[in-house]
C-alpha cells in the first residue's frame, strides 16, 4: 500500500469528521464540490520564528483504493517513508519548549492537547483535530524560547497519533496544502 493510501487509511480510521454530510449517496458523476479539511499549521518563517495558522486542505483528487472500488477523494500532502507513533501523555503533562525534528502530522485521539508557537499564538486541539508540525528549523532570538510549547489541557491523559515523514521538507509559508 502506498504511503498516501496508508495516510488516508490511518486518518480515516481515526474518526476524522466526515467530508460530506448527506442523506443520500452522491454518484461520482454529480461531482460534489471538492471537500476541505481544516488543520493547524505550525510553521517557521524565514527569520526562524514559529507561527500557528488555521488552514484548509483542499488539494483533493478523485481516485480509488481498489481496482473495483468506488471513487473517493484523496489528498497526498506528504509522500515517502513514514513512521506512525501512538503516544499517551499522562494527566497534566507539559512538554516544555522543543523543536520538531521531522515534519509530522499530529491527531489527538483523546483528551485536549495544546501547542504554543514562538509568536505567542496557541491552539487547543480536541480529538479529531489535525496539526501539521513543521517547525523543524526555528532560530534562537536572544533568551526567547524556540520551537513550540506543548502539553495537556485539563486533568485527563492525552492520546496522540503522530505520522512522521523523515524525508519531507518543511515549507516556510503557512497553508502550503490549500
Amino acid at each position: 500500500m502506498s504511503t498516501r493510501k496508508r495516510l488516508f487509511f490511518l486518518l480515516g480510521a481515526l474518526s476524522v469528521p466526515a467530508l460530506f454530510t448527506t442523506a443520500r449517496a452522491i454518484p461520482v458523476e454529480d461531482k460534489p464540490s471538492f471537500p476541505t479539511i481544516s488543520y493547524w499549521d505550525n510553521w517557521t518563517d524565514p527569520q526562524g520564528v514559529t507561527h500557528l495558522t488555521k488552514c484548509k486542505m483542499s488539494t483533493f483528487h478523485e481516485d480509488s483504493i481498489a481496482p473495483d472500488g468506488d471513487k473517493i477523494m484523496l489528498s497526498s500532502p506528504h509522500d515517502g517513508p513514514a513512521t506512525v507513533t501512538m503516544r499517551v501523555q499522562p494527566p497534566h503533562w507539559k512538554g516544555g519548549w522543543n523543536v520538531s525534528h521531522q515534519v509530522q502530522w499530529i491527531v489527538p485521539l483523546s483528551g485536549i492537547y495544546f501547542v504554543k508557537a514562538m509568536d505567542g499564538t496557541s491552539v487547543e486541539l480536541n480529538p479529531g483535530d489535525i496539526l501539521l508540525s513543521e517547525d523543524v528549523a526555528p532560530a534562537s532570538h536572544g533568551s526567547d524560547p524556540k520551537g513550540h510549547l506543548s502539553g495537556n489541557v485539563g486533568d485527563a491523559a492525552v492520546a496522540l497519533q503522530i505520522l512522521q515523514f523523515g524525508e519531507a521538507t518543511p515549507s516556510h509559508v503557512s497553508c502550503q496544502w490549500q
